[in-house]
């Protein structure tokens, strides 16, 4: 193992520890990433791209072997986090900016690191690849369309430019990652050791990003967002268990099931929020980004233990 797969390593072990780290560098030192705003989306892309890298047919087999599981995981993502979002951001009286923030978040596909965590829990991780793999190519669709429903009673949504810039960042990277796994496979294989560091680069300097760009308004509605966020994802993970169990799924297909519905993409969130709402609206996907990952790590560790009946 060469040094680069050894940083690779330690960085994906130690997730949660530099997510937290960055985001209280973008907290009390903000002058250091306020001017990279522009840099949100490019670095979403990146971690877009490496995820094309790693994708393969096996990935989409249980699409077509076990469709209706699939479906279920799909549909419970999209239908538990948007709807909870929306009763919160009624229920808590959100201002308008951290209500769509709250809802666009819900409304993203499901995130990377609920595979790692379906992972650890001993769930049945080829199902909740599968379920992320469809929740991430039917966002362009999927999250213009919800949050467009849910959101609009704060502020005008814009569908088609939101349906192009979730196109443009998460569908066009990761299709290039599957041509360029497909022309220089064995470069591809080489570089997919490293992706765990470059993936964790680009996430925590998101956060710090929208961390720091927030610096004041966090002071003011800082616990409010908190709340909010604590609950969206604690929420999800309950009503996707439960959603799972209503349709008779064993408990590793559950496990799978409440990762991909209580996890999201939180880096697209706070690309779209930036680039459409505003900084404000970004930060319940940052909160969702730090937050999730400790909430995940704590609610794997536990399921691991417990016996699939």
């Amino acid at each position: 193992m060469n040094a680069i797969e050894k940083a690779s390593a330690f960085v994906g072990k130690t997730f949660s520890l530099w997510v937290l780290l960055f985001a209280a560098l973008g907290f009390f030192a903000p002058r250091l990433f306020v001017g990279y705003k522009a840099g949100i989306a490019p670095l979403l892309g990146i971690v877009m791209f490496g995820m094309g890298l790693t994708l393969s047919t096996e990935d989409f087999r249980d699409v077509f072997r076990r469709p209706k599981d699939v479906a279920i995981g799909v549909v419970g993502h999209y239908l538990i986090m948007p709807g909870i979002a929306y009763v919160l951001a009624v229920a808590l009286r959100l201002p308008p900016e951290i209500a769509v923030g709250v809802i666009l978040v819900g409304c993203c596909p499901s995130g990377t690191a609920s595979n790692v965590m379906t992972f650890l829990s001993r769930g049945d991780v080829a199902l909740g690849v599968s379920i992320g793999a469809v929740s991430t190519l039917i966002a362009p669709f999927a999250t213009p369309a919800l949050v467009s429903l849910l959101a609009g009673a704060w502020m005008q949504i814009n569908t088609a430019s939101l349906f192009m810039d979730i196109v443009q960042v998460v569908i066009v990277p990761i299709a290039l990652g599957i041509v360029a796994k497909t022309l220089f496979r064995r470069q591809a294989q080489a570089s997919v050791k490293a992706l765990p560091l470059v993936s964790t680069v680009a996430i925590v300097l998101i956060i710090a990003i929208i961390v720091a760009l927030n610096q004041s308004k966090l002071l003011t509605n800082g616990l409010l967002m908190f709340a909010a966020v604590i609950l969206h994802n604690l929420l999800g993970f309950a009503l996707g268990y439960l959603f799972a169990r209503l349709f008779g799924m064993d408990l590793a297909k559950r496990k799978a099931v409440m990762f991909e519905t209580g996890m999201q993409n939180s880096g697209l969130g706070a690309a779209l929020a930036a680039a459409h709402f505003s900084p404000l609206a970004a930060v319940p996907s940052a909160l969702f980004s730090v937050w999730h990952n400790l909430s995940g790590s704590a609610l794997a560790t536990w399921f691991a233990r417990k016996d699939d009946k």
